[in-house]
């Protein structure tokens, strides 16, 4: 099992460079997604001077392997109240994913919350199922070995016998539980998170007929709305509405048991036939 605080982390080499090590506990097809852009949101993090991150956005260019990655981090716009960053990480020269992040102050403004939970059962009112992400134990890439994950709906047989709507939902707790008092590695949950639900829910109204793709990851994009460092257990809400033109979007919402929306992104996947 992989600790997400840890093997985030990244080590300063001076102006604005950043050494990481990828770790393979964090495979599905290559490295999670999810768990690169975090490494770039991280390495934002330790170059930049504003403490909470706000917005995270980036492209993924190429499949990394399990070792050592260079990133570079650049100052685009350095205000009071907020800072913009341009992040590249590339592995041998080779360019991997490219980023760009906002951060900001701790700031005063106008405050509504008009956000509406999914009518769902809570962590507490769920079981676990199968293996790590309801994953039957032998199909689980290690990837899955990083959380727990209660189902709001249980199909023991997979794939079904007709078309499920393209709606992914579990509740999820990283296992081990990283510092979550550091904002950062909070905001990395998050970036995971929202990365999480992208194959699931546009999967589902197809699996019935075993389709013979995969579906690599073009772009993510998360806004941070409040922390979750009270929350172990945070819900995945992720839909997938449209796939069409050998591609799909999709959407994903962090929610905690209160029913507070911490974080909400998406992005858009390519299909590549197997």
């Amino acid at each position: 099992m992989g600790d997400l605080g840890k093997e985030t982390a990244v080590e300063p080499l001076g102006d604005g460079r950043f050494r990481a090590t990828l770790s393979s506990d964090w495979e599905i097809w290559g490295p999670m997604g999810g768990y690169i852009a975090s490494v770039a949101l991280r390495a934002a993090g330790a170059a930049g001077s504003h403490p909470f991150p706000a917005a995270f956005s980036c492209h993924y260019l190429g499949v990394a392997a399990f070792t050592d990655v260079d990133i570079s981090v650049e100052t685009r716009k350095q205000g009071r109240n907020a800072t913009s960053q341009r992040v590249e990480i590339t592995q041998g020269g080779r360019p991997v994913l490219d980023a760009m992040v906002w951060s900001t102050a701790e700031v005063e403004g106008l405050e509504h919350d008009e956000s509406v939970p999914p009518d769902v059962p809570g962590p507490d009112d769920l079981a676990e199922f199968g293996g790590p992400g309801g994953i039957p134990q032998a199909d689980v890439p290690p990837f899955w070995m990083n959380l727990r994950a209660r189902p709001v709906e249980v199909e023991p047989e997979w794939p079904p016998d007709s078309p499920r709507p393209a709606v992914w939902r579990q509740w999820v707790r990283f296992d081990p539980t990283p510092d979550l008092d550091d904002p950062w590695v909070d905001a990395a949950r998050m970036v995971v998170l929202a990365d999480l639900p992208s194959w699931p829910a546009a999967h589902r109204p197809h699996a019935w007929r075993r389709p013979p793709f995969i579906a690599p990851t073009l772009d993510l994009n998360v806004a941070f709305h409040r922390p979750a460092s009270g929350a172990d257990w945070l819900l995945v809400d992720g839909t997938a509405p449209v796939s069409t033109r050998g591609l799909f979007g999709w959407t994903a919402r962090v929610w905690s048991a209160g029913g507070a929306l911490h974080a909400s992104g998406g992005g858009q996947c390519l299909y590549r036939k197997v």
